[in-house]
Order: structure tokens, then sequence, then C-alpha cells
């Protein structure tokens, strides 16, 4: 076995494989850039080397300094992780010319199935059915939008070399086509260094489920099942579960079958994934291989109980699969939440900052039976930066059913506590309520479906709402003790605590009388309804762990004056709870206006100035592109909302930008 193994990437991929090298007793080889110096990846490995500038262009694709730092240490194996380098066929070829393993596929299996345009060829040859689209190489733009006409829109336009969501876009016509081909290949130039393009017929209502593969050099094959990934947003993976609650077992034998003989086909080893779009009536479609682990892998994981890292790392030392086909059984149900330094409020636009508060839940067996894994590569006080992917951590969850998956994922997110940078937790929460999430029933385009005007925070129904407002008039009476106590007194001089409330939340007061007692509060609504609360909270803490009725309840908590923001299921509440006399008066305050920025273009993300598109002067109209902006590779239009007529340019080209910094000025 290798004493020593470098990993030539960053972040959570970083942290996830030192941590089975360390297990199988490998030493590990961290490489970093400037913004990575103090990263959690370089802490945790046994040796860490400074590769270069924050560009991932100067540092962590530039095959050289890897080698260099190979060199220098003395390591016998290469980790690639995703992204980065793991599907580069001259990463490969190098190492292999170095007496250097890689622990990935032979060369030759990444240049036919890391390429799109070859692999799809191949896959034809296989007798793999595929997309229909257009193969070959396109040269420019007008090029693009001929080559959609004829096929038919809706188009994918696709990166050959791409991955994980950077130089895809859906055009819908001609426009969108050019926009889309000139945004595409320069994604896939500053993240690929490649910026070849190929357009496919983009299908309407499909289901992304993929199979993980695992080969040897023995000529053993095996798919550990499938994942399904259709919860996208902007082609960009968000929630993934294995296995589908879509597939039968008819289909999910054909798809592994077919998925195992293209691995053949191109003498493929090590780990790797086939994806497929699905249609409604379970048609498969060949879509592509990934030749590198998956940012998902951990779902799999889970329900297999395999070390993906590990069999990889073996695979790569020359040993068999310990395991045939038959001994690969479905156990339980598994989910993953990937965690984007992402503001959903603000369209999902990237968000870069110092983590101020970084608190996972608590990993290993819950309560409930079930199992909570957090896969991350960041920590609290921990800078999130502009130059690379917004992931910041996988969320995975397992237990024996879906439902009950879905809802140890549920408490999960409500404990994780993340503060200081713009995030997606609430989002990916309220997917786990959302109705057609919970039965199963969703496309790759369920995103744009239920969230045509992005997300403004999750409503929760009425049940739910009366929860939440019992806890926080028991959470109330803790504080209002806690304040009524003065050092030095008797309990007996203290202020009494009254038993009437009135909480308002949601639009609503609702008069409520508390009775308390050792083992925690019954909670009287003025319709006679009762709810019974339990809770550890004590004033200050961030986090509520509540039961009400018997169930848990677990909030985020921040005290506002006379009262408390509380988040929970994907929505923010301000919950006020005051004497009677309290809320009869503040019915009569005056509500507060946010100030009126229609006439000005606001950057709404930290960022670098791409291109301004309209010059002092001109008139734009609803819909014009204004300005193009780039943050963590990758490029955001940004639109004129009405007819106007621009008044002052303040950025140019090159310029970097804080959120709300204004661009241009409108008459």
């Amino acid at each position: 076995m290798f004493k020593k193994i470098l990993i030539a990437n960053r972040g959570e991929i970083a942290c996830r494989v030192i941590k089975t090298a360390r297990k199988m007793g490998i030493q590990t080889v961290a490489v970093y850039s400037d913004a990575d110096r103090n990263a959690l990846h370089v802490q945790m490995a046994d040796e860490a080397v400074h590769i270069g500038p924050p560009p991932a262009n100067q540092s962590y694709i530039v095959i050289d300094k890897i080698m260099d730092a190979i060199r220098k240490t003395g390591a016998e194996a290469v980790h690639p992780g995703y992204g980065f380098l793991s599907e580069r066929m001259d990463f490969a070829a190098a190492l292999e010319a170095e007496g250097v393993v890689f622990v990935g596929p032979p060369s030759p299996a990444i240049e036919a199935m890391g390429d799109k345009i070859t692999s799809k060829k191949i896959a034809q040859e296989a007798g793999v059915s595929t997309v229909p689209g257009y193969m070959g190489l396109i040269a420019d733009a007008e090029e693009a939008v001929k080559i959609s006409d004829q096929i038919g829109y809706p188009v994918m336009i696709k990166a050959s070399a791409g991955g994980g969501g950077k130089g895809m876009r859906i055009a819908w016509n001609a426009q969108e086509a050019r926009e889309g081909f000139e945004m595409s290949q320069n994604e896939a130039r500053n993240s690929f260094g490649d910026d070849r393009i190929f357009i496919e017929k983009f299908v309407t209502q499909p289901r992304h489920i993929e199979i993980q593969v695992l080969a040897d050099k023995h000529g053993n094959c095996v798919y550990l099942h499938e994942r399904e990934c259709s919860i996208q947003r902007r082609n960009q993976k968000v929630i993934e579960e294995a296995p589908s609650p879509f597939l039968d077992e008819a289909t999910r034998k054909a798809m592994g079958e077919q998925a195992c003989a293209l691995a053949k086909a191109v003498g493929y080893t090590s780990a790797g994934t086939v994806e497929f779009i699905v249609d409604g009536q379970r048609n498969f479609y060949f879509l592509e291989m990934n030749t590198r682990l998956q940012v998902e892998h951990p779902v799999t994981e889970l329900i297999t109980g395999i070390d993906l890292v590990e069999m990889m790392i073996r695979v790569a030392n020359g040993e068999p699969l310990p395991f045939k086909q038959e001994d690969l059984k479905i156990n339980g149900w598994a989910m993953e939440s990937r965690l984007y330094a992402e503001d959903p409020y603000r369209n999902f636009l990237p968000s870069i900052g110092r983590l101020t508060r970084y608190r996972p839940p608590v990993e290993g067996e819950t309560s409930r039976g079930g199992i909570v894994r957090n896969d991350t590569g960041v920590y609290e006080g921990g800078e999130i930066s502009m130059y690379y992917d917004p992931m910041i951590a996988k969320l995975c969850t397992w237990a024996p059913t879906r439902g009950a998956a879905i809802e140890e994922m549920r408490l999960a997110l409500d404990t994780f506590e993340v503060e200081g940078i713009g995030h997606n937790l609430p989002f990916v929460a309220a997917v786990m309520d959302h109705p057609k999430f919970v039965a199963g029933d969703m496309t790759t385009a369920f995103i744009a479906e239920e969230y045509p005007e992005g997300f403004q925070g999750a409503t929760l129904p009425e049940s739910h709402l009366r929860k939440v407002a019992a806890a926080a008039a028991a959470m109330n009476r803790v504080a209002e003790i806690r304040r009524t106590r003065i050092s030095g007194t008797m309990d007996n001089h203290q202020r009494r605590v009254g038993d009437d409330w009135v909480v308002s939340l949601g639009g609503e007061n609702l008069a409520v009388k508390i009775a308390a007692d050792r083992d925690g509060s019954t909670v009287t609504f003025e319709d006679g309804a009762t709810h019974r609360v339990t809770s550890d909270w004590t004033p200050g803490s961030h986090l509520a762990s509540t039961t009400v009725d018997g169930e848990p309840v677990v909030m985020k908590v921040s005290e506002i004056p006379m009262g408390f923001r509380l988040r929970l299921r994907g929505a923010d509440l301000k919950v006020h709870v005051r004497t009677p006399r309290a809320a009869e008066l503040a019915k009569l305050m005056p509500e507060k206006l946010p100030p009126d920025t229609s006439r000005f273009l606001l950057c709404p993300m930290p960022g670098l100035v791409v291109k301004i598109s309209v010059a002092e002067g001109d008139e734009v109209q609803e819909g014009q592109a204004l300005a193009t902006v780039e943050a963590m590779k990758m490029e955001n239009i940004l639109r004129a909302e009405k007819k106007a007529v621009v008044k002052k340019i303040n950025a140019a080209p090159g310029a970097s930008l804080k959120v709300d910094d204004v661009i241009m000025e409108f008459e």
C-alpha cells in the first residue's frame, strides 16, 4: 500500500480524502494557493505545499506546480478529488510518465469519457441510447445559432470539458443560443482551460439519475445502484438522494448493466459515474460519464456501507474488488443537501466573507436511529473566497425509509448554524417540506417551476406556526425570569412574571396563557387549544431544541426587542411576545418602508465586472443586458427591470465590487 498520497484539490473533498487516507494509515500531502493558506485541508494534512496565487488557473490547475509538489514531498500517488485536474488526461499522463500512481482511471479512459463529444460517440457505438445533438466542434456563436435552429429549441449548450454545472446554458431561442454560447465558452476557458462547446436537444420533464460504477484492474466492474439528482439550479445539483424514488428494479438493473458495459468498453478502472436523463416513462438516455469521484458520493456510501475513496485507493494499488454485484444491496435511504455560499434571497448569487459562526449538527447516530454526516472544508472564523466553487459543506442523512431520511434532514438543517455569509440553508430546508419533493414527484425543472419568482422564504402551515408561537411564549417566560433577577436579592423580592401574553407572528396576534411547572410549560390559546412545551433553551443561546406536544421543533434564535428572530424549516420569522397592553400599543406603530433603489443598478454580489453592455445616454428596454459580473467562476448578466435612460456609469470592466455597490444610475 502507498505510504504517502498527495491530494490535488482543496476544500471539502480534500478533507474527505484525507480522512480515509488517515484511516488506512497513509500520510497525506495538501496543496494550497495564497487564498487557502489557512484552509482546513491544509491543517488536516501531514504536509502542505504552496502552489501559487488564488486563481485556479495560476495554482490548482497548473500541472507543473502539482508535479513540483509531488517531487518535493515524495508522494507515491495522487488523488485528484473532483473538478480541477480530476478529468484532465494530460495530468494523468504526466503522472504516469513520472512513475506516480493516479488514483483514478487510466489516461485513455479519461480522454475517451472525459470529453463529452467523444464519450457520446463511444456510447452510441456501444449501443447506449443517447440524446440527439450535434457532436462536432462549433466555431462561433453564429454557427451555434444555426445548429440550435436545426436541432430545435430548447437546446443545451455545454462545454466539452465541463463539469459541476460550469459552462452549461439552456437556450429557448436564437438570442439565448448566441449569448449562451459565448458565456459557456468563457466559463469553460476560465474553469477548464478548454473552450470547446457542443449542443444537444434539451429533454423536457427530465429526471437526472446517475449510476455509480466501480471497476478494478482485473476485469471486474460493478454498479453501486443509483442516485437521484433532479433538484438542480442552473444545472448545479442542490439535493441528491439514493436510491431514486422513481426507478423500479428492472430499470435500475438495465441502467446499471449499461453503465458497466460502457465502463468496460473504454477499459475504465476506479470509481466513476454514468449519468442519464430519464423521462416520465422511465426511458433513459446517456448524458455523460464523469471519470472521477462525484460530489454526491456520500449518499451511495450510506446505502451500501462502502467507502468509495478507500476503494479508489485500493484499486489504484492493484487490488481486486472484494465484492461481486450480487453482494451490493440497498440498505435504507440517504439524502444530501449541498450547503452553498449563495444568498437565496438575492436569486442565489454568490456570497463571500468570514464565517462568524459555523456549527454543523453533531455527526453520527441520532436518537431516532438515523445517521447524520457532514463533509466540509471550512471552519468557524474561516474565509469564503470569491475564487472557488461556492459549496462549503455537504450535509447527509440516512434512515431506514425515505420519509425518515427526510425528517432527519429537516432536523439537521434546522440545527446547522451558519452566520456571516449568505447561504442556501433556508432554501434546502424549504425543499424538504415541499409536497412534490416529499412525494418524489420532481424533474430537473423543479426549482424553476416551483420557485419561478425566486426564493423569498418558506411559509409555514398554520399548525406549525402555532407550535412556534407556543415555543416562543415558553422561551420568553424563561427570558423574562432572567431579566427580573437582581444579583443579591431573594426570590420573593423578584417581580412576578405574568401568565398572559400576546404572540405576534405571520401577521397574527395570538393571545396565550402560560402555566409552567418543573418539567415545562403548557401554553393555552384563546380558542382553548393547548400545547405542551419542553426546552433546553437559555437566554443568549443561538439554538433552541424544543419539543412541542412530543414532536421536535428546532430553531435558530436571535433576540430582538420584545421577542425573537426564529429560523426553521426555511422560514425566517420575527416573533414578538408582548404583554396585552404592549401588544395594543404596538398596533399603533407606523411601518418602516425600505428605501427606493429603482433608479440604480446595484451589484447583487461581490464580484468582478466583466463587461458593461451600455453607454451613458442609452435608452434601455426591459430585459436588456446592462452588465456582466463574474463571481465564483460563474458569469451573471444583470438586466434592466424596466425601460429607462442610463444617466451615469460608475464601474468599468475589471472593477472589483461589493454587494450593493452602484454600477450605474438611471434618469
